[in-house]
């Protein structure tokens, strides 16, 4: 099958979006499939793939990483024609999932929507009426919804929301998986070599985007009373963003070394990101808007436990008490839950063994085969529409 991804981000940038479209574009080629990449450009990047095909686009003004396309490609009818796309996968209801949806519907292609972000959830980028914001955003995304002809959502949650919403379109959950054929080796000593973490060290690790929504000065706060009782551990934060400044000065207002104590080691690739997880001892998240965590995942696929927030697709990701455990959004439960794992040995090697058998059961590939099987339902749909089409015209002719 030929399949068109529309998407608002891509590689340089990173977040759990891209990851999740790389994942998928590696999986599908593997299957025998024509993965397009249509996004928007990046200043100074050099193309390192096939089949992308870029919009111009300028820098956002709230994320100077992060860039915005200008929704004009000339030519991009003749391209069509000449791809002959089977599928049009959107991964965002803004500028490019529009461009997505105009081109679908006039070409007659099938569409689908990852609802990768829980929209409402990000009002607070909204210097005033975030209230407004956040209804605004509920209604957009699913009047987006009820004009695709299916929807993919990474978790139980948020099928559930969007139940709740009343979305008319069908609904099928399929989270993203992680690549767990990459992660059968990782150098253990990465970063105590890279970063001389000294080695009595335990490390705990978070991965993600440097934002607000990602809760890190709680995470912040909460390792800090931690290592009043465990004097001996290191916070390991890996990504960049753009609080990242904001995060290091509540560091050191906590009395707390950049060096020894929590760490910001800045984006790194993935082949790098799986030292990382290896040479960490326990993965901690915080976030409160995720739909799916693809990262609690990654961790899991190194053997990692995980204390994470009780929140939106975490908990589809975490089964507290058996990989892990989930807390409330609360300081001391949160850093007694943190002590509680890395104190109890049996318990820690309970929830390594069931944090790879978890990782395992959300491979990739599995994924993957499950997306296909949805891309190929629809072609065969869209196949007989076009023909009774087809032979309507004839009768007609």
């Amino acid at each position: 099958m030929k399949i068109g991804i529309f998407t608002d981000s891509y590689k340089p940038y990173t977040s759990g979006v891209v990851t999740s479209i790389a994942t998928f574009k590696e999986e599908l080629t593997r299957l025998g499939h024509n993965i397009y990449i249509f996004a928007p450009s990046y200043p100074n990047y050099e193309e390192k793939e096939e089949n992308v095909y870029r919009y111009y686009s300028l820098p956002a003004p709230t994320n100077r990483d992060y860039t915005l396309a200008i929704p004009v490609y000339p030519g991009m009818n003749m391209l069509l024609k000449k791809l002959n796309l089977d599928i049009i996968h959107v991964q965002s209801p803004f500028t490019m999932g529009r461009v997505g949806m105009h081109y679908a519907r006039r070409h007659d292609i099938p569409i689908l929507f990852t609802y990768h972000t829980l929209y409402s959830q990000y009002a607070h980028y909204f210097p005033v009426a975030q209230d407004l914001a956040k209804e605004v955003a509920i209604k957009y995304s699913n009047n987006f919804c009820n004009q695709c002809d299916h929807v993919i959502v990474p978790s139980t949650e948020v099928e559930e929301i969007l139940t709740k919403y009343k979305i008319k379109t069908p609904i099928s959950v399929i989270p993203t998986g992680v690549p767990i054929q990459k992660f059968t080796k990782g150098d253990r000593n990465w970063l105590q070599e890279h970063f001389h973490i000294p080695a009595d060290r335990k490390v705990l690790l978070f991965v993600g985007r440097l934002t607000k929504e990602k809760n890190l000065e709680f995470l912040i706060k909460a390792f800090n009373q931690v290592k009043e009782r465990k004097p001996l551990t290191t916070l390991v934060i890996t990504a960049q963003g753009p609080i990242e400044g904001e995060l290091k000065k509540l560091t050191t207002e906590l009395g707390l070394s950049l060096k020894d104590d929590v760490v910001f080691t800045g984006a790194l690739p993935f082949e790098t990101l799986v030292n990382v997880y290896y040479s960490s001892d326990l993965f901690v998240f915080s976030s409160m808007t995720e739909t799916q965590g693809l990262v609690l995942i990654e961790a899991m696929a190194a053997g990692l436990p995980v204390v994470a927030v009780r929140a939106y697709g975490v908990q589809d990701m975490v089964d507290s008490g058996k990989n892990g455990l989930l807390t409330e959004c609360e300081l001391d439960e949160f850093s007694d839950a943190i002590c509680h794992v890395l104190n109890d040995e049996d318990l820690y090697n309970k929830f390594k063994l069931n944090a790879l058998k978890k990782a395992e059961s959300l491979s990739s590939t599995n994924m993957a085969k499950k997306v296909e099987k949805l891309y190929l339902g629809l072609s065969k749909t869209n196949t007989r529409h076009r023909s009774k089409m087809a032979d309507l015209l004839s009768w007609f002719g």
